[in-house]
């Protein structure tokens, strides 16, 4: 008899323990497969930008992505091509550092075929001091340096202009480039340059109209002589976009960046910390 009830606790035992470890089995796979779940609702969504103002703002953006599901790798880039051929083969989604005159310009001269599909901020040129810092008192034959595209180019150009430094041809407007310059009272010197090698240039150049993300950058924004007014034809030509390759514009990933960007929270953000170097789209 007691041989008998040996026999049958243990065969109840083993029962019990092959219950638990299926259990544990079902758990460990129940919790696989959710992971699995989870990892393929993620949206990875790349995004390319200068430095300062883009991917600090896009930085601020990246946990109101990240609770739609969507995982935003950034990458930065130092210089105005590269951000654009890399939409353009797929390399990344979209990219955040230009206007649409420069990416219309870029499209002209490059072959790429790239899409704006949202306005985010603007920032407005300034004119900042190197050897020289009254614009009331320029020198005779200062240099002052510009960016050396056509389409800042000329922006800067205009700022020189509402400041009385030089005077343009009437209407050259937008397209305007040196040889457009009718009146040169302080015989200034333009020197165009790749507008991120303006800041470091500074000591070399009695004045520099400067981009404002290359101003914050280089955290020169609160030494601006003057800057474009807010309203200007200028400034409002010139906000900043969210650039794909045509075909993208819908991307759901990519809308929801744009709205994001366009959120009251990223506005405010964008008006509490770049003093007006960098001013949010209404």
């Amino acid at each position: 008899m007691k041989k008998i009830v040996a026999s049958v606790l243990a065969l109840a035992l083993a029962a019990s323990l092959a219950a638990c470890g299926s259990s544990t089995a079902s758990s460990a796979a129940s919790s696989a497969a959710s992971s699995e779940a989870s990892s393929a609702e993620t949206t990875v969504l790349k995004v390319g930008a200068s430095p300062s103002p883009h991917a600090e703002i896009l930085e601020q953006v990246k946990p109101i992505l990240a609770e739609q599901g969507i995982d935003l790798q950034i990458t930065e880039f130092d210089d105005y091509v590269m951000p654009n051929t890399a939409v353009e083969d797929g390399s990344l989604d979209a990219n955040y550092f230009q206007h649409l005159p420069y990416l219309e310009d870029f499209n002209a001269k490059n072959g790429t075929h790239l899409a704006s599909v949202g306005v985010i901020h603007y920032e407005p040129m300034g004119l900042y001091p190197g050897k020289s810092s009254d614009l009331a008192n320029i020198p005779d034959g200062a240099k002052i340096g510009i960016p050396g595209d056509n389409t800042n180019g000329a922006r800067a150009l205009l700022l020189l202009e509402a400041q009385g430094v030089l005077k343009l041809k009437e209407g050259v407007g937008l397209e305007a480039t040196e040889l457009d310059i009718e009146e040169n009272p302080h015989n200034v010197e333009i020197v165009p340059m790749e507008a991120a090698n303006l800041p470091a240039s500074l000591p070399d150049l009695d004045f520099a109209v400067i981009n404002g993300n290359y101003a914050s950058g280089a955290g020169i924004g609160d030494t601006v002589l003057v800057t474009e007014d807010a309203d200007s034809v200028a400034a409002q030509t010139y906000g900043n976009i969210v650039a794909v390759k045509e075909g993208n514009e819908n991307n759901p990933a990519v809308l929801a960046l744009v709205e994001a960007l366009k959120s009251d929270t990223i506005k405010q953000y964008i008006k509490d910390t770049y003093n007006g170097i960098v001013m949010p789209m209404e």
